[in-house]
């Protein structure tokens, strides 16, 4: 019982820590508001045109596919550093692991994930534009 008194004491230490700080921002900061203040950009650079623009959703489901890999890639370098001790068992685990990260890699590419830009898909009955 004593172990959850001394994690509970931590708890609202941080927590009373974090309003302390959060207070003496608020009281010492100085307020001054200028019209640079809410453009979109505090850089310096006078932005161009509105702020709201379509972004290609590509870039979202490359940087999707990128951490997955990566998150994935992380587990790999516990195993190396302890691979000698583990066994064939853990070179087969990590085998299949590998595997079934090079199908979802297959499926990602085969899919057409991974080309920024997709080529139009071709109607058959529309009439095909001129010079392409």
């Amino acid at each position: 019982m004593a172990s959850f008194y001394i994690a509970l004491l931590f708890l609202a230490v941080g927590f009373l820590l974090v309003g302390l700080t959060v207070l003496f921002s608020r009281l010492l900061h100085p307020r001054i508001n200028y019209p640079e203040k809410n453009l979109t950009y505090e850089c310096g650079i006078i932005p161009e045109g509105e702020s709201w623009i379509k972004f290609n959703s590509r870039f979202y489901v490359i940087a999707l596919i990128f951490l997955i890999f990566d998150v994935e890639i992380l587990f790999l370098f516990p195993w190396a550093v302890v691979f000698e001790e583990l066994g064939l068992l853990a070179f087969v685990e990590m085998f299949i692991f590998i595997v079934i990260l090079l199908v979802g890699l297959a499926y990602v590419w085969v899919k057409g994930d991974l080309d920024w830009i997709k080529p139009r898909p071709e109607l058959a009955h529309l009439p095909k534009e001129k010079g392409k």
